[in-house]
């Protein structure tokens, strides 16, 4: 039985997704990219443009789960998180709508389970994705490779969880 994952790195500018196939042959890639929230200073229209702009992927590429990274915050910058948070809202409005399991993974657990150390570089961690997927090269941007990680991490961790 084929399950297709929509791995996402959300992002209120630039939102990140992988969508790979997984089935009795292995795992590949079925479409990756970046969602642009295009208007500047405006965060109403930008969530407005991520949210059409999953929807539109989950319409196409029919995936049957979704996965995210889940939210981190520094106490330095609260601002930040609270701005991602809209982003993740959208999300999962997104995932609620279309009626997708949704699953969130911390980023320590996402560069562990892809490279067996959760303060694996960026660098180690889009060559790990490089080789797991067997691409040529590191999927660019940076965006495409944390979301392609986050829904390898969804595959690993269900097939674990599906042994046990």
């Amino acid at each position: 039985m084929r399950k297709r994952i929509l791995g996402i790195d959300p992002g209120l500018n630039i939102t990140g997704y992988g969508v790979i196939d997984v089935g009795p042959s292995g795992v590949s890639i079925v479409e990756a990219g970046v969602v642009r929230g295009k208007t500047r200073g405006d965060v109403p229209a930008r969530v407005r443009e991520i949210h059409e702009g999953i929807t539109d992927v989950i319409t196409s590429l029919k995936p049957t789960v979704m996965a995210m990274e889940e939210l981190y915050s520094h106490y330095e910058r609260p601002k930040t998180a609270i701005i991602m948070g809209h982003a993740r809202g959208v999300l999962c409005l997104a995932a609620a709508q279309n009626d997708l399991t949704f699953h969130s993974y911390a980023a320590t657990q996402i560069k562990k389970i892809l490279t067996g150390s959760g303060r694996a570089p960026k660098s180690q961690m889009q060559d790990s994705i490089r080789r797991e997927l067997g691409l040529s090269e590191v999927p660019e941007p940076a965006d495409v490779a944390d979301a392609l990680a986050v829904a390898l991490c969804h595959h690993y961790l269900s097939k674990i969880a599906t042994t046990i």
